[in-house]
């Protein structure tokens, strides 16, 4: 049902002359996200540039029954962050809401609105010679909102963790309009329930996060890397236990790499070109930093320690170390442009996945074995975060196929890929959150306890579902 001419000029009025568009032209880049998987109708995108106004706006929204979608930087990739096809929720983008409330550099804390873009959430850090250590692939473009509302994740999960364990406090819009200040710098607060967890995860569907006080470190003054051949993920975990053993909490990443994403990269994205002499069929990436200076940590020795020990144990094959910033970043391109450069082969079914670390190279053998007996010639591209146990488990399509047909299959193979993961103790949804995408999924493999659980919360905290509805937990 179409939403009625009197609400969106309310909402015009509110807003005011700078805060809305009904341009489709401008629209359009609201309702589609990146992957071209969802896309949605609205009537009207909103650009409120304070608390106030937004909480004007969800006041008046839940007053008469409009549904809402928030939305930072539309960088999304489970359908969570664009409108559904009905063209009765409106669209709130926060982009407009870009301040520093405050830096507090004896606290190790910045105050940040959620509209500021997590390339400037860094900047913003080393102007106080401090790092925001979030770092993902999208962050020239994605919101602090977004990554707080979908508990981003991102390379150096292994050593500060995700979102969730960065954020000290948060400001949100209740789905009543009403504004809740929990913009505290404490790392200690022990007096009830700690609310703000309530919202980081939540996907807009409990609240707008319109601020944020988040966690700054030490900026590092000495960062090794390291790209190595190892004989397989088994030997990658190995490896991984030496490296964390060795170094102990200055290992902040650890990727692995497969041959063929490699071939994919290095065929397809410009300037990405073979890291070693020899072919291997895996790879790890792996980095060093610490804050302490060289007279008191030699991070170099750090690493010749690693790799020392790695081949005695026959956990490496091969490797280089960079010289120089030009062949770190060279390095980390072949990571970074590794997603991208599986569209050039066509149809890519994606899955999101976590598991024990220990049981990732279980996970691995187990699911490669199941699609390729499920769908000869589809081509497994396993990457990612070993680290953390997070794994990019995305398989393109066969060279012969169509890639409507392959696609038409996204969801049976997602079923049989998320049926290994729920069986090895895993997550269907390491790092890009539920949306629309796996709401299904998730009702069929969370437990009906915990389904009721958030249901529970859902209907407490947003009673008349108007909060992002159908994304998590489907009410209807």
């Amino acid at each position: 049902m179409a939403i009625k001419a009197e609400h969106i000029d309310k909402l015009k009025e509110i807003s005011g002359p700078k805060g809305y568009s009904d341009d489709q032209d401008i629209i359009v880049s609201h309702v589609e996200e990146p992957r071209g998987k969802y896309f949605g109708i609205t009537p009207i995108v909103l650009f409120p540039d304070s608390t106030e106004m937004v909480a004007q706006i969800v006041s008046y929204a839940n007053e008469h029954d409009l549904k809402i979608v928030p939305q930072s930087g539309n960088t999304g990739l489970v359908g969570g962050g664009v409108p559904d096809r009905s063209g009765d929720e409106i669209v709130i983008s926060l982009k407009r809401m870009n301040k520093v409330r405050s830096r507090d550099f004896h606290n190790n804390t910045i105050t940040l609105e959620a509209g500021v873009i997590l390339a400037d959430a860094h900047k913003i850090a080393k102007e106080m010679n401090m790092q925001f250590p979030m770092h993902i692939a999208s962050e020239g473009s994605a919101m602090i909102g977004g990554n707080i509302s979908s508990n981003a994740g991102g390379i150096n999960v292994l050593r500060f963790g995700n979102m969730r364990e960065l954020v000290l406090g948060l400001e949100v819009v209740l789905p009543s309009g009403e504004i809740w200040n929990g913009l505290t710098g404490l790392r200690k607060d022990n007096t009830g329930y700690d609310l703000k967890q309530l919202f980081i995860g939540a996907e807009g569907t409990l609240g707008i996060i319109t601020a944020a006080t988040l966690k700054v470190y030490p900026k590092a003054t000495q960062i090794n890397s390291a790209f190595v051949a190892v004989p397989s993920p088994r030997a990658a975990v190995e490896l991984l236990a030496v490296a964390k053993q060795i170094s102990g909490d200055s290992l902040i990443a650890f990727e692995l790499l497969p041959r063929i994403g490699l071939d994919f990269t290095i065929n397809h994205m410009p300037g990405c070109r073979e890291p070693l002499e020899d072919r291997y069929e895996w790879y790890i990436l792996m980095e060093c930093a610490t804050s302490m200076t060289q007279d008191l940590l030699d991070l170099e020795k750090v690493m010749e320690k690693i790799l020392e020990t790695g081949m005695e144990r026959d956990a490496i094959l091969d490797g280089v170390v960079p010289k120089n910033i030009g062949e770190r970043d060279a390095l980390w391109n072949l990571r970074e442009h590794m997603s991208e450069a599986q569209k050039h082969e066509g149809g890519s079914i994606k899955h999101d996945v976590s598991v024990p670390v220990s049981r990732i190279a279980e996970f691995i053998e187990e699911g490669t074995n199941a699609v390729c007996k499920h769908l000869p010639g589809i081509r497994p591209v396993p990457f990612g975060h070993i680290g953390d146990g997070n794994i990019h488990f995305n398989l393109s399509q066969p060279t012969d196929m169509d890639k409507q047909e392959y696609l038409s299959k996204w969801e049976e193979i997602n079923r049989l890929v998320h049926e290994i993961v729920v069986k090895l103790g895993g997550s269907i949804s390491a790092e890009h959150g539920i949306g629309t995408m796996k709401v299904a999924d998730l009702e069929h493999f969370k437990p009906e306890t915990d389904l009721n659980l958030m249901r529970d919360i859902k209907k407490t905290l947003d009673p008349n579902n108007m909060m992002n509805p159908g994304r998590i937990i489907d009410l209807t």
